[in-house]
């Protein structure tokens, strides 16, 4: 049988426009029953970003989904939001805390309690899920929950009762990455997430996967049957070569990117080294300029010393003629004036 390839966001709005599909999908991945399950409509679209990098533009995309349900639990129903987000590159991690971030700011998303006879807003909780056409850099699994636990880290006990506070500040999530799929069915939620399989393409741009229906559990085959009939319409396949043309526009940008990048890097090292290198001639510059200001600073203190012992001979010569002089005058008999004469 062949389907549609729910990798491309055209096919996988197409897939979860259908209520009771979503609701097996969503329901299946969380392991919750889900009693209702509502689109959002404002959200209910692809969110497509233009980014700009030196005058151009590329189209990037993450695409979303947001729902509200109705979950059933062992102590009634509970309200969550469920935010499906789908992308290609890893470069897209920052996209998906922004719409987390809007959904948890959103006051949309809380509602009235009341907690202990006293009525108090809390925000609901939400539950991500996140489809990877990415591998994770340290994990090959396929289907990761995060499930949080609450634990009293004085005691070691874990904590049963759920708090609003807690609950309305973190939220669980799931991370499928559909490259670690490949033919893996271990159990029944890879399964059926194994119509993401992209190593079963048939065609050239990998609109069409091929699969076997009779690997699927009955239970699962209403959402295959959807996928198959994707291929039918006349404008699904128009639309998925203009998500490939989206894609290669942005695989390009990328690229350009990484060059210039490697280019500036390149620039940088050897301004670096050139840099280094000026500052070691500078250096040896210094060290030439200290040199011989010391050599100069021992020369002026030899002639400042020679200066004074010839000063000090000088005097001692002087000292000498003054008692010879007194000498003569003595002897003699004569002035000072009369002796100079002499």
């Amino acid at each position: 049988m062949q389907i549609a390839n729910p990798l491309y966001d055209v096919v996988f709005k197409y897939l979860m426009e259908d209520a009771k599909i979503a609701k097996l999908l969503i329901s299946s991945i969380i392991g919750e029953e889900i009693e209702t399950l509502e689109f959002r409509p404002q959200e209910f679209t692809a969110e497509i970003d233009k980014a700009r990098f030196e005058g151009r533009f590329g189209l990037l995309t993450v695409y979303r989904l947001d729902f509200s349900a109705t979950i059933k639990t062992g102590d009634g129903l509970k309200q969550v939001l469920i935010e499906i987000q789908k992308a290609k590159f890893a470069t897209d991690i920052m996209r998906f805390r922004g719409y987390l971030g809007s959904q948890y700011s959103n006051k949309n998303n809380t509602k009235i309690d009341t907690i202990k006879n006293h009525s108090r807003r809390i925000g609901i909780p939400i539950i991500g899920i996140y489809f990877l056409g990415h591998k994770l850099d340290s994990t090959d699994a396929s289907i990761i929950g995060v499930n949080r636990s609450y634990k009293d880290l004085v005691t070691g006990e874990l904590l049963t009762e759920k708090e609003s506070f807690i609950e309305s500040l973190t939220h669980d999530s799931y991370v499928i990455q559909i490259p670690s799929l490949g033919q893996k069915r271990r159990n029944d939620l890879e399964k059926l997430l194994s119509i993401f399989d992209q190593s079963t393409y048939v065609d050239a741009e990998h609109h069409i996967l091929n699969i076997k229906e009779e690997d699927y559990p009955e239970k699962h085959r209403s959402l295959i049957r959807r996928l198959q009939s994707a291929i039918l319409e006349p404008e699904m396949r128009k639309q998925m070569e203009i998500e490939d043309g989206i894609l290669g526009e942005f695989e390009d940008m990328q690229r350009e990117i990484l060059q210039q990048r490697q280019e500036i890097a390149e620039v940088k090292q050897e301004a670096g080294e050139k840099i280094a290198e000026a500052e070691r001639e500078a250096g040896e510059a210094r060290q030439k300029i200290a040199e011989a200001e010391h050599d100069a600073g021992e020369k002026i203190a030899e002639v400042e010393r020679e200066a004074g012992e010839a000063k000090k001979k000088v005097a001692h010569n002087l000292k000498i003629a003054g008692v010879a002089i007194t000498i003569i005058m003595q002897a003699t008999g004569l002035s000072r004036e009369e002796v100079d004469d002499i």
